[in-house]
């Protein structure tokens, strides 16, 4: 939809990024291109940004990245707003508790620890946000999930195959598993993350387990489409998981009552 006058644009519901004034349209955008540093590559910069819709492409900076390969920071305007309405968004179906409150769901609620087995799987090394969502030291101030009495928490890890989660998830009778993975721009590791799907499914304790994905570049829409219950990507802190679990795993109490794995 263009030609919107701009004043009216906020009203209706439709928006445009804030550069210098209200629905301007200015963004910033920054790419490598495989290209020299110069004037044919500050050329193919601008194209790059017209081929992104942007009006009036301008590089504000250009910088060597070796032999062959130049960074680029841009400026261009949008003009084709998004309408607010139409939009669809997957939203978490939790509220994020305070730590007192956390507690009190789990103890009134449920009666017992919840169990959680945390995990990054497959060929995936990096537990930097998983060990921040587990460990009692957390980060930014907000302890982590071992830090509550009411959680008892195994983490495996890194590189852990999906086949020894799904076991140590029936041994300890877990309640919520969580699992981290970096999917890479060429997802290759989706296919692992729908992978511990199935197996948890054939093992028959999908009902009773409360699954889990987590990364930079997970999403809470992405999660539910590869058949997970949440998803929680960057900018997660600890007590958003705990709030999420405490609520979810509570409700689900009926289904899995007894623990019979």
């Amino acid at each position: 939809m263009t030609g919107l006058p701009k004043e009216h644009m906020e009203q209706d519901g439709f928006v445009l990024p804030y550069g210098d004034h209200q629905n301007d349209g200015l963004v910033q955008v920054s790419f490598t291109l495989p290209v020299k540093d110069g004037p044919l590559g500050d050329e193919a910069a601008r194209q790059v940004m017209r081929s992104m819709a942007l009006k009036e492409p301008q590089v504000v900076e250009s910088t060597p990245l070796g032999e062959g390969y130049t960074f680029f920071v841009g400026y261009g305007k949008l003009t084709r707003p998004v309408e607010l309405a139409k939009l669809k968004v997957a939203r978490p179906l939790w509220d994020k508790l305070e730590p007192q409150a956390i507690e009190r769901t789990i103890r009134e609620r449920l009666g017992r620890e919840i169990v959680v087995v945390g995990a990054a799987t497959g060929s995936d090394a990096h537990t930097v946000g998983l060990d921040a969502i587990l460990n009692y030291k957390g980060f930014a101030g907000d302890h982590g999930l071992e830090a509550y009495s009411g959680f008892k928490v195994v983490n495996m890890g890194s590189q852990v195959p999906n086949e020894a989660l799904v076991q140590r998830a029936l041994e300890v009778k877990a309640d919520a598993v969580l699992v981290s993975q970096v999917v890479t721009q060429g997802n290759v590791h989706l296919s692992n993350l729908t992978n511990l799907v199935e197996l948890i499914e054939a093992e028959g304790f999908r009902d009773r387990v409360v699954l889990v994905a987590g990364g930079p570049r997970i999403t809470h829409a992405l999660a539910i489409e590869l058949g997970y219950d949440a998803g929680f990507g960057p900018g997660t802190k600890p007590q958003d998981v705990a709030s999420y679990l405490a609520q979810e795993v509570s409700k689900r109490k009926s289904l899995y009552s007894n623990r019979a794995f």
